[in-house]
């Protein structure tokens, strides 16, 4: 299927491994011009570098922009200026007990996972507007519906950002640029992985195995998601083909949610 995207930017925060480098991927695989993100100029360059090979004359560029950070954010929108597709990915997510968790941490929590979102939105919403076209999509999760109690500060804030997506489609009424969210579920990328295997080394398990025990009692396809199959959904939203959808919280979650 042609998707139609050859003729648009986009830009990923938090695109140097996991879900966001397989939209960028995925979005690059469909032949548009790709803004890749990252904490780190190395790593920006070495997820620059792998996308070039996967895909030699794609437009890849990328940018380095902490989103704790403020002035790095107000310097990446400097740089990138307007863009088709924003796809707003950057996030944090740990485990931690509620009483454990200080408001320097609620803080961080609220200014990479919420604010990242409005301060990109802010300066990139009204050009798409302006233009007539543009697509807004929020890589959001099932906890931000189904809040765990072992995450609070994570899902708390994601569904701040959900919030965030269902308002700001509002401010998109009658015209061609749409806001929509993907709420994710529990999915293999980097990180996981990567804490998978020190779990495992420490409890003296193989890390397939420790995989295989995490998979939620409650998921129906009754294993991880792996980011491509995130991205799959995300690169049909920042399409023309998906003009009908908009202010919608679109599942990926394997099924784990278990309402209607």
């Amino acid at each position: 299927m042609n998707l139609e995207l050859a003729d648009k930017t986009v830009f990923v925060s938090g695109s140097t491994q996991g879900i966001g480098y397989a939209v960028v991927e995925a979005c690059l695989a469909e032949g548009a011009s790709v803004i890749v993100n990252g904490r780190d100029e190395e790593r920006v360059a070495e997820a620059v570098e792998r996308l070039r090979a996967t895909a030699p004359g794609g437009n890849v560029s990328g940018i380095a922009a902490d989103f704790a950070h403020p002035g790095q954010v107000q310097a990446l929108l400097d740089s990138i200026g307007a863009v088709d597709v924003l796809v707003n990915n950057v996030g944090l997510f740990d485990i931690a007990r509620f009483a454990d968790i200080q408001d320097e941490e609620w803080l961080r929590y609220f200014e990479i996972n919420v604010m990242s979102s409005v301060r990109l939105a802010r300066r990139l919403l009204e050009p798409m507007l302006v233009k007539g076209w543009g697509r807004i999509i929020f890589i959001g999760t099932e906890s931000a519906v189904d809040v765990p109690s072992d995450m609070i500060h994570y899902g708390a804030t994601k569904a701040a950002a959900l919030a965030l997506s269902n308002g700001l489609a509002k401010l998109t009424r009658g015209t061609e640029v749409t806001v929509n969210t993907v709420l994710g579920g529990p999915t293999y990328s980097d990180g996981v992985a990567c804490t998978v295997e020190q779990i495992a080394s420490a409890q003296s398990m193989s890390p397939a195995e420790l995989k295989s025990s995490l998979v939620r009692s409650s998921s129906l396809i009754q294993r991880f998601i792996e980011p491509d199959e995130i991205a799959n959904l995300v690169v049909y939203l920042a399409s023309p083909l998906s003009s009908a959808t908009n202010g919608a919280a679109l599942r990926a979650d394997g099924g784990v949610l278990p309402t209607i």
